[in-house]
């Protein structure tokens, strides 16, 4: 089956972007996932194809229009797909999520511009508001891209190692332990002796409490999170 993403855009161009090369662009090449765009401009009806107006209310900045919008959305095959809104207001986006969205069959992702849009839209159209995290972009677009990658390497046949995507940070709640590898000795920092000494049973042991030290120090928030 084709993970099948449908993106809806005022800058189509953007996409696929660095998804085309490397792993996820031969699994695009394969059929695995594929990827298609909607021009929103295309749903304005005036002769200047006008997509936004000023916020009700006043206030700095411009709002996506409601309806173009809606037109848009309304266009894409009405399916079982998720629908996501790259929104900074929106919920975090966590490993958890993307492998929800990554078993299911595509998503649809809405690429916000300006000020921010509609919330009738929104709310009429089930988006589901996703952040990428606690800072703010020029649109939606490199937060699709994120998604997207994200969800893209989990598909299955995509990465060449099967545990390459379970072992890694946040998968288990934590970071991920430090990596080494030859040279033995590099600017007189030598691997450390546990990861050489053939014991896997203490090589794990070392990696968990490396993981939990960094969590830690990085991310406490992990040690507490239910998710």
């Amino acid at each position: 089956m084709t993970f099948r993403a449908t993106i809806l855009t005022l800058y189509p161009e953007m996409f696929p972007g660095h998804l085309g090369f490397s792993l996820s662009g031969k699994a695009m090449e394969r059929g695995d996932w594929s990827v298609e765009t909607v021009q929103i401009r295309d749903f304005a009806e005036d002769k200047h194809r006008t997509v936004d107006d000023t916020p009700a209310g006043g206030g700095a900045g411009m709002v996506l229009k409601a309806d173009i919008l809606a037109r848009a959305i309304d266009s894409v095959a009405d399916d079982s797909r998720p629908r996501l809104l790259m929104s900074p207001r929106g919920k975090p986006l966590t490993q958890k999520r993307v492998r929800e969205l990554a078993d299911g069959e595509g998503v649809v992702i809405v690429c916000g511009r300006f000020e921010g849009v509609d919330q009738r839209v929104i709310d009429g159209r089930k988006l589901e508001e996703v952040s990428i995290g606690d800072y703010i972009l020029s649109g939606g677009e490199p937060a699709a891209l994120t998604v997207l990658d994200s969800i893209v390497r989990l598909l299955p046949g995509v990465m060449g190692n099967i545990h390459s995507g379970t072992n890694e940070s946040f998968e288990h709640g934590l970071l991920e332990h430090p990596h080494y590898t030859r040279p033995q000795v590099f600017e007189g920092e030598e691997i450390p002796a546990v990861l050489t000494s053939g014991n896997h049973a203490a090589i794990e042991k070392w990696r968990l409490e490396q993981s939990l030290r960094l969590t830690q120090e990085r991310r406490p928030d992990l040690l507490q999170s239910e998710d």
